[in-house]
This record gives structure tokens, C-alpha cells and sequence, in this order.
């Protein structure tokens, strides 16, 4: 611009030497006019093109932004993580198959070895030990009351003369009768839970059983150490809560050996204060029972020693 200025300002001077102002101011303004333009014109053009190269500097920095690109980073990796740890949990749920359906045919096996009497170290057995059997069923198996049947017709063929049948929801007391008929009188000789057969004793217990007696219970024990202010308060123990219980005569034996059919490998709610001593064997579902692996189990507790302290 400078330049320009200045040949515009010699040209005027010539002009008015020579006296032809008009006409060179005329070319002069023509060529400003010109000069003008094309620098405008280069001028918008610079601008487009600042302009363009700030809006794809803009569009870069926006896709090159490091907080969606780190986003982005860990969705594909948590996609394919999430497809990893779909396939890794169905090839250990295979494995784990595999190796229950093997443990299973092995079980099956050792069963008919055991009760067609290829193994004579289950042969005779010492039910003198086994006073008093629990069963401990899962409710939703217990329905099955044609299982339960065979499994208690096994066992009075073992020899086997009382048990306590457990189920979490009552199911096989409202099944009791099926059982009464099935191994032997309906009358009862003693009055309670436990009903006197010819072939076997039976006792029906649910959770619910035994909650009240506990209470009771619990109510002497505070009557007695905790009304009078000036008793003794003692550190209660299994000993006191005993003999609370035999004061309110709600004092039921516990079972020498628990078998339990479940999904779970827990006794599913059987009363805590009941099982102190118990021997307790998961048998697995009530659907794959096997007499050899009863006969095992009740072998396998007569020989156990048991140190219950002083």
C-alpha cells in the first residue's frame, strides 16, 4: 500500500507539470480501483482459508479430543472383555459339567460295587451307633414323596429303627400320613413330634419347629438370672440353655448322622441347638440317591472318633 501511495503521489506531481491532471488522476484511480480489488480479493480469500484451516484445526482437535478418544479406547475394550468373559465362564461352566457327570459315574459305579457286595468292607455294618438318623431333604425335592418313600424303605432294610425327617417348609409333615401307612401302625405311643411305628420311629421337624421352645427358653433363663438385680449374671452356655430346655420338657434328642439331599452343601435351616455332635454327609440331590453310597456313609461314621472335651 505504501508503494502504491507513493507512485500515486509521483504521477500527480507529473501530471500537474504537465498539465494533464484529470486524465492521470482518472488512470490512477482506475489502477487504485484495481489494485484495490485484488488486494480485497486476496484478502477474503486469506480469510476463507484462515477460516477453513481454523474450522479443520478445530475438527481435528475435536476427534483428537483425549478424553472421548480414551472413552472410545475403553468401550472396544470392555466389548471384547465382555466377550471374553462370556466365553471364559462357558468353558469353566463345561469343565465343571464334565467333571460333575464324571464324579457322578464314578459314584454310580462304587454304588453297585457296594450293593451287590463286591466290597466287603460295607458288608456289615455297626447300627448300634446310629441311634437316631436325620434326614435332611430340600422342600422342592421333598414333593417327589415316591423318592422319599424308597429312600426310607432303604433304610429300614439297613435296619435302621428312628429318624428325623427335615424339610426348610413343612412339606413332609403334610406327608406324614403317607409315611404312617407305608411302614407300619397309625397309632401314636408317644405324644409329640415323634411318632411310634412297628418298623420306625419318625419325627417331623420344619424351621419353624423349635423356635418357641428356644424362646421359652431364653424368657427362664432372663427370669431367672436377670429380673433380680442382685443374682449373679452368668455367661450363658450350651449347659444352661439344656437345662432350660429339659425344665420346659421340649428337649429332643439329636441325631447321631445328618444326610443331607440338596442342591447346597448346608444342613438348609436344620436347628442349630440340634446338631452339636452331628456327623453330617452331603449326599447331593434327592434324585441321584444310591443305597451303596448310604451304606458307605453310615460305615464311614461308625468308624469315626469322636472327642467332644470336657
Amino acid at each position: 500500500m505504501i508503494v502504491i501511495f507513493h507512485t500515486y503521489r509521483l504521477f500527480l506531481a507529473i501530471a500537474t507539470i504537465s498539465g494533464r491532471t484529470t486524465f492521470i488522476n482518472g488512470f490512477i484511480a482506475s489502477t487504485i480501483d484495481l489494485h484495490t480489488s485484488l488486494i480485497l480479493t486476496q484478502f477474503v480469500r486469506f480469510k476463507h482459508s484462515n477460516l477453513d484451516f481454523i474450522h479443520h484445526r478445530s475438527r481435528y482437535h475435536s476427534t483428537m479430543d483425549p478424553v472421548a478418544e480414551l472413552q472410545k479406547f475403553f468401550r472396544r475394550i470392555s466389548q471384547s472383555s465382555n466377550v471374553m468373559l462370556f466365553l471364559l465362564w462357558h468353558v469353566v461352566h463345561l469343565i465343571i459339567s464334565v467333571l460333575y457327570f464324571v464324579r457322578e459315574i464314578f459314584r454310580a459305579i462304587e454304588s453297585y460295587l457296594i450293593t451287590n457286595g463286591y466290597v466287603n468292607t460295607y458288608t456289615n455294618l455297626n447300627l448300634g451307633r446310629v441311634k437316631y438318623l436325620g434326614i435332611v431333604i430340600d422342600s422342592d425335592e421333598a414333593r417327589n414323596t415316591s423318592k422319599v418313600v424308597e429312600l426310607l424303605e432303604w433304610l429300614s432294610a439297613l435296619g435302621v429303627k428312628k429318624i428325623c425327617l427335615y424339610d426348610l417348609e413343612g412339606v413332609l409333615k403334610k406327608s406324614k400320613a403317607v409315611f404312617m401307612e407305608r411302614f407300619g401302625s397309625t397309632e401314636d405311643s408317644v405324644a409329640g413330634p415323634l411318632v411310634s411305628k412297628k418298623r420306625m420311629d419318625f419325627e417331623f421337624v420344619s424351621i419353624t419347629d423349635g423356635k418357641e421352645a428356644v424362646a421359652k427358653a431364653a424368657n427362664l433363663l432372663f427370669k431367672k438370672y436377670y429380673v433380680d438385680g442382685d443374682s449373679e449374671k452368668p455367661f450363658f452356655t450350651e449347659t444352661h440353655l439344656t437345662e432350660a430346655l429339659k425344665t420346659l420338657g421340649a428337649v429332643e434328642p439329636d441325631p447321631d448322622l445328618l444326610l443331607i439331599y440338596g442342591p447346597v452343601r448346608c444342613h438348609l435351616g436344620f436347628p442349630a441347638w440340634r446338631i452339636r455332635y452331628t456327623e453330617m454327609v452331603h449326599m447331593g440331590p434327592l434324585k441321584y440317591k444310591k443305597f451303596g453310597l448310604i451304606m458307605k456313609a453310615i460305615h464311614r461314621f461308625t468308624k469315626v472318633k469322636q472327642n467332644y472335651g470336657s
